[in-house]
């Protein structure tokens, strides 16, 4: 038995759209069935459990008779916008057999990396879970822009585990373990355990499954694995159909051993879940400042910008001298403002332009190292 799994109190599980749903698109009830059985065991038996589940575009395709995912967003978001109350209404259904109640939480990346969205979201899980209710997490796809075309939900997955401080993430595929090669192929060999990436050496892994109804592959799964045991939880990946024998700890499918200790978690997300809207050049005084000492970036140590943001929004902090990111951060001038504020002191500035000018562009709370 795996003592990483057992002693595991709160759980998260990712499962994808090729394990709940047809390959024509529509929700396969006896697939959803299964696995709200064998969650809702698990909480019964006092486990915490969060489901973070893909399957809203695809549940949404065969009602608005598409006969395969689309490609334009638009027609994306609809689908999303069917499928999502398909979904959560057979979930509920399924889970009520249990006696157990479900909360839908649907998140964008703005949600978890802005400091009081941040805070609200996890009020929100944190408090579903006291009542006893079983929160459903999928990305907000309805109103969602890059989140559809670049995110996928194993990511998703890994950084709501650290959201909530989980003690295993469990991702279920339609494949039951990770391979070196193609399941399919005789030379592959699968992989039972993994420590480190040098285990992952030599490891080919591949896109998106057969079904061609969702967005991720092995390879989604191998990154997210490395998010959620570098914020120190456990991942166990196999397939769907053997999650009762996951979650009770048998020896299937492989396990990603923890590495390090847990970071703060919202910068583990601005780490992790964003993506730059812009750049910030810092001198090498700024670098030495940010890296070494762990301060706020000051206007002072700004040589250059790029870019078009808006205070709030990330943005890589690069050492002007290499061109290489050594931080990212949540900034507190738009774009246009700071041109104006390069190499000045915030005290020169808050006399020249006021004490609203008297701050950090990047504060070290909202600063996370690369």
């Amino acid at each position: 038995m795996r003592e990483e799994v057992t002693d595991a109190r709160r759980v998260v599980v990712k499962v994808g759209s090729s394990s709940l749903t047809t390959a024509a698109g529509g929700i396969d009830e006896q697939r959803v069935d299964a696995l709200v059985d064998v969650l809702g065991r698990h909480a019964a038996r006092g486990r915490e459990v969060v489901l973070v589940s893909s399957g809203a575009i695809a549940a949404g395709l065969a009602p608005l008779k598409l006969r395969r995912r689309p490609r334009d967003l638009a027609t994306q978001q609809a689908a999303a916008s069917v499928g999502q109350g398909m979904l959560i209404g057979r979930y509920a259904a399924g889970f009520a057999r249990h006696g157990l109640t479900v909360g839908q939480v649907l998140l964008t990346v703005d949600d978890v990396t802005r400091r009081a969205h941040y805070r609200n979201a996890y009020r929100t899980l944190r408090r579903l879970l006291d009542l006893g209710a079983l929160p459903i997490v999928n990305e907000n796809d309805t109103v969602a822009t890059d989140e559809i075309r670049f995110g996928d939900n194993d990511r998703l997955a890994a950084l709501v585990a650290a959201l909530v401080h989980a003690d295993l993430l469990v991702l279920l595929s339609d494949v039951d373990a990770l391979y070196t090669g193609d399941p399919s192929d005789p030379a592959s060999r699968r992989v039972d355990t993994v420590r480190d990436d040098a285990d992952l050496a030599g490891i080919a892994v591949g896109a998106a499954g057969r079904a061609g109804v969702g967005t991720g592959g092995m390879v989604t799964k191998v990154e997210a694995a490395r998010i959620a045991t570098g914020f120190g939880i456990p991942v166990v990946l196999t397939a769907a159909p053997l999650a009762g024998q996951a979650l009770d700890g048998d020896e299937i499918g492989t396990l990603f051993h923890p590495a390090g200790s847990r970071p703060a978690a919202r910068l583990f997300w601005l780490a992790h879940a964003t993506s730059p809207r812009g750049r910030l050049h810092l001198d090498p005084g700024a670098v030495a400042a940010v890296v070494a000492r762990r301060k706020s970036l000051l206007p002072a140590g700004i040589t250059a910008v790029d870019g078009s943001f808006s205070a709030g929004d990330p943005v890589d902090l690069v050492d002007a001298g290499s061109g290489a990111p050594i931080a990212r951060g949540l900034v507190n001038y738009d774009a246009v403002e700071i041109p104006t504020l390069l190499g000045r002191s915030t005290t020169e500035l808050a006399a020249a332009l006021g004490p609203g000018y008297e701050r950090e562009v990047v504060h070290r709370d909202d600063l996370v190292l690369l």
